[in-house]
């Protein structure tokens, strides 16, 4: 019979009808949705509106001049005005869906914004970062500087170059000028033997080929002071420092020891220890610290400074950077101040020698490193006899 449920099938017309209640419960759910996209919908058709009003509005004005205000770059800045009012006075404000009305993309009026320092605005916030990295870093120069800076500027959306720094720099009283003072610490008329220079053609190319030692002097309130250092010459890292009131053998051995716990006797084998002619260096007292590790030996033949340019070179560093002016009033506090400016001269300062890395990123490198600064030194052309 028509109407009636074939046997076995039992149950078939309830099981309809709650496929049909929950037919009528989807449909319920999508005429909600519908009218939320509906109301949507509204909202964005009246935002649209309203910017198209507000953009017509602003696109009337008048400059100063009296003429028409509907060139290029006036109606560049009023789709930005019309986006920062209708911020403030529609309270479901959507930029995508205005920016087909106004010409421009999210992108462009993100990148716009980031754009929008003032000049004074833009000077006063790289001189907060400069002194930022001053605090660190009191006589840092400026390339360093801008190294430092470069990547932070670009994501605050500031261009700048390094010769507009150094101008602003120049400006503000903030370069660096070279302070000179010279104390005798090499003492060359010895007893004892001096070796031949080693490292004279030789280029370093891996960490602990060469190291550089040299003694340097320190003026303080508490007196001269002398600082011991030994410095890797591919690196440029300090591998060991200490400081005394006199120029005592002991003290550069305080570094030498210092040095050699960070290496093992195997690796002394491919080592060059080069330094000056100096008493400390050729004592017994001193050699015997690198015998064991059968470190080879170099020294400086003449008085040129160029021979042992690398421990020159560090020595400026630190005394000009960091040291110069600190205020020392005893030895203990020399030693405190010379342990950090260690510290932030191997981790933090960036190495023109280094292709702009620290010291320590450096050491752990291996082959030619790329150098940034350019040699002007002209050596002089030797006249011939006639």
């Amino acid at each position: 019979m028509a109407g009636t449920c074939p046997p076995g099938r039992a149950g078939s017309y309830p099981r309809h009808g709650r496929q049909s209640k929950k037919a009528a419960h989807h449909a319920g759910r999508a005429r909600g949705a519908a009218c939320r996209c509906a109301h949507r919908t509204g909202q964005a058709v009246a935002t649209t509106a309203r910017a198209s009003r507000v953009a017509g509005a602003l696109l009337q004005k008048r400059d100063p001049g009296g003429r028409a205000g509907a060139g290029p770059e006036h109606r560049k800045k009023v789709r930005y005005q019309v986006v920062q009012l209708l911020r403030v006075s529609c309270p479901h404000f959507c930029l995508r869906r205005i920016s087909g009305v106004l010409g421009f993309s999210r992108q462009a009026y993100y990148q716009h914004e980031m754009r929008q320092w003032s000049s004074q605005e833009r000077e006063q916030y790289v001189l907060e970062q400069v002194a930022k990295v001053r605090q660190e870093h009191p006589r840092i120069g400026g390339r360093k500087l801008y190294s430092l800076l470069e990547q932070g500027l670009r994501e605050q959306g500031i261009k700048m170059g390094r010769d507009a720094l150094f101008s602003l720099l120049a400006a503000h009283n903030l370069l660096i000028r070279k302070r000179r003072r010279k104390a005798l610490t090499t003492f060359s008329r010895h007893r004892f033997r001096k070796y031949p220079n080693l490292i004279r053609e030789l280029t370093p190319l891996r960490p602990n080929q060469v190291w550089v030692a040299d003694i340097t002097y320190w003026f303080t309130q508490a007196g001269c002071l002398y600082i011991s250092l030994l410095t890797d010459a591919y690196s440029r890292r300090i591998m060991g420092f200490a400081v005394a009131e006199t120029l005592a053998t002991v003290h550069a051995r305080r570094a030498l020891e210092m040095a050699l716990q960070q290496i093992s006797k195997r690796a002394g084998r491919d080592l060059i220890h080069h330094s000056d002619r100096g008493i400390q260096y050729c004592s017994q007292e001193y050699l015997e610290v690198l015998a064991p590790y059968h470190i080879q030996v170099s020294m400086t033949e003449n008085s040129d400074p160029l021979e042992n340019a690398i421990a020159e070179r560090v020595n400026g560093i630190l005394k000009q950077e960091y040291l110069s002016q600190q205020p020392v009033h005893s030895l203990g506090e020399a030693a405190q101040h010379l342990e950090q400016a260690v510290f932030l001269y191997n981790y933090k300062r960036p190495h023109l020698s280094c292709d702009m890395q620290s010291p320590n990123e450096a050491h752990g490198s291996w082959g030619p490193l790329e150098r940034r600064w350019k040699n002007y030194y002209k050596p002089p052309v030797p006249v011939s006899a006639k």
